[in-house]
């Protein structure tokens, strides 16, 4: 019956924005932006903001201290302004005075109250709580101990200096909560959140529908003094099949469509990235960096001989075009990864990496088999369904320099516990940035990382790539920073644990009425400047 009722006020909502009255005037669609999710949502507390679905709802409803721009800046948020001290340990923070929870039964009478520093000491602190198990504790991991030092000033004191750590704090799971939510008994916080955002949580009825409405006491203007945000409302659905939502999308029901895949993207783009001729007048499409390395990584100390000798891990790595594959099977949406694993965008990106050269890579193979008298090396690699398209090309490609690889097909959720225990020995992977920082890359590589407590999946190890890794988190100048990990990354290079196929690109899909969305190298999803104009 719960679902039924509850089934029954989202239509009824749907309504309330799209009237079906004769009178154009009423019609509020204009008001109401609309996307799918093919993935489940699995939870609305900024805590738990582990995956896409989950971080893009959450961005819309909480905020936090700061906030990053579409070029990774990291901004004023509730916090207006920031101090750091000389020696790169101590955050002193001062809050906004007009930074209010969302109206709730929670706040009493008065059905809200403003965000005071104490709050954050609150929120940081549930975040740490070992009974609460957030996946988002980790940002704190370099945090000696906070607190408020009165009701506008906030300081974080760090246990040693980490020049990336305002970067952490714009991540979701440093969002600001209300502990009266979590005081009150029985109480959801997953499934009604408040937040401070400039939507607000209206209706979830999981894997149908989610509906955000407008916050009217949201503090953010745009540059012409009017209140953010500019839409009344979010609608997401929760068709789990892409290419289904693709055609909602082409049938003018949805808004918005992000990334593209198999089964629409030769529907939609030419083979060189552009839209195609039909769509031309009825989309838009935003392109942009993505900070997405796409990879296949190797066991350095797993079982298989082959992928253990750097010969062989560098023969695959020369033994393909890149740029090729990018064209066929991506439809130019990437850039060849002949850099390293740093993509570009971020500091440090720049490094020498891998060309196409066939001749190289048979001398390497020539050499591997004369000094091993193995003629016929086993190489395995592992990766899942989505992925099998380039796997495959691979495999043609290695194949004219003398290795036979074979392909291993497995779920997702099969190949990263797979990955993470080590029981593959070369596998493919990607690693999207949590944060605007190249640390966060070259932590893969970092021997104390070793999956599966940490990141790195190749088990990779190398005291003078530790060495200068630990000697960057005493650097607090930006540039001498990003030359060091400009070294670190030829060393990952040199070394070849990995095979960097290609930086991603984001993309984006709108209809002509949409504008105001934007792109940025996290794709993370901001809907507050959105606008949609009305249709006649």
């Amino acid at each position: 019956m719960k679902s039924i009722i509850t089934y029954i006020s989202i239509c009824c909502l749907f309504l309330l924005f799209t009237s079906c009255s004769g009178d154009k005037s009423q019609n509020r669609d204009h008001l109401v932006f609309r996307y799918n999710e093919n993935a489940a949502v699995n939870s609305l507390d900024p805590a738990f903001s582990r995956i896409r679905p989950s971080i893009w709802v959450c961005n819309q409803v909480f905020t936090g201290l700061v906030q990053l721009d579409d070029s990774l800046n990291i901004k004023p948020d509730i916090a207006k302004k920031w101090k750091i001290s000389p020696d790169g340990k101590t955050y002193t923070f001062t809050l906004r005075n007009d930074v209010y929870f969302h109206k709730s039964d929670l706040f009493g009478s008065d059905s809200t109250r403003t965000v005071k520093a104490a709050d954050f000491t609150y929120s940081l602190n549930r975040l740490l709580d070992e009974n609460v198990a957030a996946p988002g504790r980790w940002i704190l991991q370099n945090v000696e101990t906070f607190h408020a030092v009165n009701d506008s000033v906030f300081q974080i004191q760090l246990n040693k200096t980490f020049p990336a750590f305002l970067g952490l704090l714009t991540m979701k799971y440093a969002s600001v909560v209300p502990h009266e939510a979590f005081e009150k008994q029985g109480y959801d916080f997953r499934a009604n959140p408040i937040g401070t955002g400039p939507f607000q949580f209206k209706i979830w009825e999981e894997n149908i529908k989610l509906v955000l409405r407008k916050n009217p006491l949201y503090y953010e203007k745009d540059e012409q003094g009017n209140s953010l945000p500019y839409l009344e409302a979010v609608a997401i659905t929760f068709l789990p099949d892409k290419q289904s939502g693709f055609l909602q999308f082409a049938q003018g029901k949805l808004d918005f469509v992000s990334g593209l895949d198999p089964s629409y993207k030769d529907e939609i783009l030419t083979p060189k990235g552009q839209l195609q001729l039909k769509y031309t007048d009825k989309v838009n499409m935003i392109t942009g960096p993505y900070l997405n390395t796409e990879y296949m990584g190797f066991r350095m100390d797993g079982t298989d001989a082959a992928v253990k000798d750097k010969r062989i891990r560098q023969a695959l790595n020369y033994g393909f075009d890149r740029a090729k594959m990018i064209m066929y099977l991506r439809n130019g949406m990437g850039t060849p990864a002949v850099n390293g694993m740093i993509p570009t965008g971020l500091g440090g990106y720049g490094c020498k990496g891998y060309d196409y050269n066939p001749v190289k890579a048979k001398e390497l193979v020539a050499s591997y088999k004369a000094d091993t008298g193995d003629n016929n090396p086993k190489i395995q690699i592992s990766t899942s369904a989505s992925y099998l398209d380039i796997t495959e090309y691979l495999q043609r490609e290695w194949q004219k320099i003398g290795l036979n690889v074979e392909v291993d097909v497995n779920p997702p959720s099969t190949l990263t516990q797979a990955i993470s225990t080590g029981k593959t020995s070369f596998f493919k992977a990607s690693w999207i940035a949590d944060y605007p920082d190249a640390e966060n890359y070259l932590s893969l590589f970092y021997s104390k990382n070793f999956s599966p407590g940490g990141p790195n999946y190749t088990h990779f190890k190398n005291e003078e790539f530790d060495r200068l890794y630990e000697q960057t988190f005493l650097i607090t100048d930006d540039k001498e920073r990003q030359g060091i990990y400009k070294q670190l990354d030829a060393i990952v290079m040199e070394e070849a644990p990995v095979i960097a196929l290609f930086y991603d690109k984001a993309s984006r899909f709108t209809g002509k009425d949409v504008s105001g969305l934007g792109i940025n190298p996290l794709n993370l999803l901001t809907l507050k400047r959105v606008k949609k104009a009305q249709k006649e």
